[in-house]
């Protein structure tokens, strides 16, 4: 049986996808700062980390290394967003949203990357924001080029790796129902729940490197 390894996994699209990989049967590793909402629930290993912090990623690598041996699927999933006109923010707003949708994300990759099986898969989650020529929207010029950026280093991951694996791509999401868009944009009704798009995701996690490496697939029914 496959083991899965989830960030963000404390909330929205993240812990809909842990709950239902682990009630397939999967083993599911979720990672999150607050997993009071996973804990209890079998066949999901629920750890509380900041992938931001080096010694928080240590943990989680060596705990990898000890109980779980090698990894079958990665979905970078943890982010967060920022809300807030250009004129208003500063370089310490940026950092903010690029330690955790980047700099984060790079980094539990690499960490992790030696565990991961030839043939296994990591998908990254990012945005429609992030995607050239698609609508934008005021207020997301951190968080949207933070995503654009996660694009951007999906495609070169799967260059550097393509001879050896693991396979990686990126689903560019529009609006899915969450707490973090209900922060957002309060009032705002998004057209996916995340345990529909979960659904999708974990069925892309566990086939789509079958059919893709590199790609960045954009998830949403508007356009552009």
């Amino acid at each position: 049986m496959k083991t899965i390894v989830i960030t963000g996994a404390g909330k929205g699209i993240g812990r809909a996808t842990a709950i239902l990989a682990a009630r397939k049967g999967y083993k599911v590793i979720g990672l999150s700062r607050n997993i009071n909402e996973i804990k209890g629930i079998k066949n999901l290993y629920s750890y509380s980390i900041d992938i931001t912090e080096a010694e928080s990623l240590k943990r989680i690598t060596d705990t990898i290394k000890s109980k779980f041996s090698k990894i079958d699927i990665l979905i970078n999933n943890a982010g967060v967003l920022l809300n807030l006109p250009f004129a208003e923010s500063s370089i310490e707003k940026f950092k903010k949203i690029y330690e955790v949708n980047v700099f984060g994300l790079a980094e539990i990759t690499r960490l992790i990357l030696p565990f991961i099986n030839n043939d296994g898969h990591v998908i990254n989650i990012s945005s429609m924001g992030g995607v050239q020529g698609s609508s934008k929207f005021s207020g997301l010029s951190a968080y949207s080029s933070s995503k654009g950026a996660v694009i951007t280093l999906t495609e070169l991951l799967s260059e550097e790796y393509k001879n050896t694996g693991p396979s990686f791509n990126v689903l560019a999401l529009g609006a899915v129902q969450t707490e973090m868009l209900e922060l957002a944009f309060p009032g705002y009704k998004a057209p996916v729940s995340s345990k529909e798009f979960a659904e999708y995701l974990l069925n892309f996690a566990l086939n789509g490197h079958k059919f893709y490496n590199g790609k960045i697939l954009p998830i949403s029914s508007s356009n552009p």
